[in-house]
């Protein structure tokens, strides 16, 4: 339960972005996040480093794991030929599921 609900919060972020619908992108931030990243850096950290979640060709989920109270989702994301392997760490303030960060490792070229 708690995987697909990971896994619909991270879909909605992403298509919002494919979309470049930057707010509602923004919405599904954590409170934590959103305290210290305003929308416009947030709409530039995601232009400059994560420019495969706006093309993307489509994602593939992974592992969902719990640690540290926190929820960890492996994603590969296609875009442009390359998968780029992400790990979103999720967290939950007041009932409400949020994207403390996701960070990339480096691309594979696909066979």
């Amino acid at each position: 339960e708690q995987k697909k609900l990971v896994g619909a919060h991270i879909s909605s972020q992403i298509d919002a972005l494919a979309k470049k619908d930057w707010k509602l992108a923004y919405s599904y931030a954590s409170p934590g996040f959103r305290s210290g990243v305003e929308i416009d850096q947030f709409t530039f950290i995601i232009g400059t480093q994560y420019g495969m979640l706006v093309d993307n060709e489509g994602y593939e989920f992974g592992a969902c794991t719990i640690a540290s109270e926190k929820l960890v989702q492996e994603i590969a994301v296609t875009s442009n030929a390359e998968v780029t392997n992400l790990t979103y760490i999720l967290s939950v303030e007041k009932e409400a599921l949020g994207v403390d960060s996701a960070t990339a490792s480096q691309p594979k070229l696909e066979a």
